[in-house]
């Protein structure tokens, strides 16, 4: 199987284009070569990709006939990811969500209710 195909199948990118275009741009590698689109991956191959700054590592265990749903992806690979990978997508995904000022954005319900309080304050005195 074509290693473009198999990682669109695999659920490793949105579509097969997208998996052909980051094996041109040198982000996938096969036993540690780098490949392209049209190579054949092999019972047992190491596949490592590159995205962002994290680099992610599956060992083939079997073919898939066509996409498959994400529950079964591990049929047919084994995650073999790094833990310092890992750890490094955690705190990426730490540091988005710490960047975020409150009160950046629609208010939450909280909010809503906090500002309907404080104006009610002023509707019922009189001036």
């Amino acid at each position: 199987m074509r290693i473009d195909k198999f990682l669109w199948c695999i659920r490793a990118f949105k579509t097969r284009s997208i998996a052909a275009a980051n094996c041109k741009a040198e982000k996938v590698w096969v036993n540690g070569e780098l490949i392209k689109a049209s190579r054949e991956v092999k019972l047992g191959d190491t596949i490592k990709i590159r995205k962002g700054p994290i680099h992610f590592s599956f060992k083939c265990l079997q073919f898939p006939t066509s996409r498959v749903g994400a529950k079964l992806v591990s049929t047919f690979v084994l995650d073999v990811t790094e833990k310092e990978e890992l750890d490094k997508l955690e705190r990426m995904r730490l540091q988005a969500s710490m960047d975020r000022p409150r009160g950046l954005g629609r208010p939450t319900k909280k909010d809503r209710r906090e500002l309907d309080d404080f104006f009610d304050i002023f509707d019922d005195e009189e001036f």
